[in-house]
């Protein structure tokens, strides 16, 4: 059976144009903090800051493209907006003076917001709600942003240390300026009039104006900051975060305030708890998951083994090379899962997506038992075989396919259709909150037992995976015929 089975020819074309606007994005971050260190000069503190601030800003800006596109552009003018943005701040990367790189940076985190949301909405409105090809279909997607994340790093951080920084930021441009292209190019061709037009149009704009400057001062008054003014030593940084969550929730209820109440059925709104809850526990999981670049990094450059013998050739492996792992395995093994999903619904087996999201929770618990022992292994005998960190990145992937793309998936089929670019911005907040999460926690790792350390999350996955199962008839009767 092919995994393509009968997909609709709009997904490929959406597959490529995410395809090389994640070759963009991953390519830029894997450059993001070597540049500042390296070339701006800032201090490791201040780059990880900025880092944190830039990564988990991408995952807030999607509300406000998510609003905007729901009641006034439609998804698909959303997506040529934001990949614009995006594009103009990829190229403006590659001017040194320091206002054009925090400027590039804003145009990426505004453009991602518009982008984000709106190209998986398009995606979900390919298909019926319960059609059964639609969670193959956006583990097919999912394969696409994992292709441009696994060979990014490796062509943008090429040019970029060899030539010069501003070719790597300049090479990212390109990559999302094709995947525009393309997206210009096809999209009435496969895409006919699906989400050209809001779901629920409003002509009052004084709303979005007020959301997108309150987010626009937010971020400028942010670079502020991080330009090293005098406002860095009055305010303590954690009051930018707790400020950015204020406006999460100020823009969850300038939406909800905008909208006709009356248009929400009881069905959907129980259907609209059932994706909070989800992106609850989505939370656990991507909070730990995101260990890859933290904790999990420094295990790879500390204590583990990375003197590989190619017959008869030392070869030290870097350490940052792990992660192109991730991405790796997921494309090779997405048409495994997508297979299995459509196989699974034509036998009536197929787990509902409760049961998928605890199944994903429970084996990323099973990737960091065996960080428990590999960082036991070190205690008693030093470096350890990069096949530890390869085997926990492996469980972590087949959690990862059997959450992220069925939550993708779950939101545009439970999300009421004038919410459903709202909902899947919240769906990304989720990363916002656990990136925070998972930073501060990772910030713990030289000071904890390294076996306590891994200890913690594997606790949480197992337990938010319980919890989850316990609940998931409740789940599946507010879904009222969902799967």
């Amino acid at each position: 059976m092919s995994i393509h089975k009968n997909q609709p020819k709009g997904l490929f074309l959406l597959f490529f144009v995410e395809m090389w606007e994640r070759f963009s994005y991953y390519g830029m971050r894997a450059l993001l903090v070597l540049y500042m260190v390296k070339a701006l000069q800032f201090t490791t503190e201040k780059s990880g800051q900025i880092y944190g601030w830039y990564t988990g800003m991408v995952y807030f800006t999607p509300l406000l493209g998510g609003y905007i596109a729901d009641k006034y552009l439609g998804q698909r003018k959303a997506i040529v907006v934001g990949g614009t943005l995006m594009a103009l701040g990829h190229f403006a990367m590659a001017f040194p003076p320091l206002p054009f790189f925090f400027s590039a940076m804003i145009l990426l985190i505004i453009g991602n917001g518009f982008f984000k949301p709106n190209i998986s909405t398009v995606v979900g409105s390919l298909y019926e709600q319960n059609d059964p090809r639609r969670d193959a279909g956006f583990t097919i997607f999912y394969m696409g942003i994992n292709l441009g994340a696994f060979f990014s790093p490796l062509v943008c951080s090429t040019l970029g240390e060899k030539m010069g920084w501003h070719y790597g930021f300049g090479a990212a441009g390109v990559g999302m300026v094709i995947g525009l292209g393309m997206y210009l190019w096809g999209q009435n061709m496969f895409l006919g009039d699906k989400c050209k037009k809001p779901a629920e149009p409003k002509t009052n704009y004084h709303v979005p104006i007020l959301m997108v400057s309150a987010v626009l001062l937010f971020l400028i008054l942010s670079a502020f900051q991080f330009s090293g003014y005098k406002i860095k030593e009055s305010i303590p940084s954690y009051v930018y975060w707790i400020a950015a969550l204020l406006t999460a929730f100020g823009l969850i209820y300038a939406y909800a305030s905008n909208s006709e109440k009356s248009t929400l059925t009881h069905v959907e709104k129980q259907r609209i708890a059932v994706i909070f809850i989800m992106v609850f526990f989505s939370i656990f999981f991507w909070a730990a998951f995101e260990q890859a670049g933290s904790s999990l990094t420094l295990f790879a450059d500390k204590e583990t083994n990375r003197m590989l013998n190619i017959f008869g050739f030392q070869w030290e492996m870097p350490a940052g090379y792990f992660q192109s792992l991730n991405p790796l395995l997921i494309f090779i093994l997405a048409p495994f899962f997508s297979k299995m999903w459509i196989k699974l619904s034509d036998m009536g087996k197929e787990p509902s997506s409760p049961m998928k999201f605890a199944a994903g929770l429970g084996l990323l618990g099973i990737g960091f038992v065996v960080m428990i022992i590999a960082a036991s292994v070190y205690q008693q005998s030093g470096p350890v075989s990069v096949f530890w960190l390869a085997g926990a990145y492996l469980f972590h992937t087949l959690g990862e396919l059997c959450l992220s793309p069925v939550g993708l998936s779950l939101i545009t089929k439970l999300a009421p259709a004038q919410f459903v670019s709202l909902f899947m911005g919240v769906w990304f907040l989720s990363s916002f909150v656990a990136n925070f999460v998972g930073g501060f926690f990772a910030g713990n790792y030289d000071t904890m037992n390294h076996t306590l350390f891994y200890m913690i999350p594997a606790s949480t996955a197992f337990g938010s995976a319980i919890l989850l199962l316990l609940i998931t008839p409740r789940l599946r009767k507010w879904m009222h015929g969902i799967h």
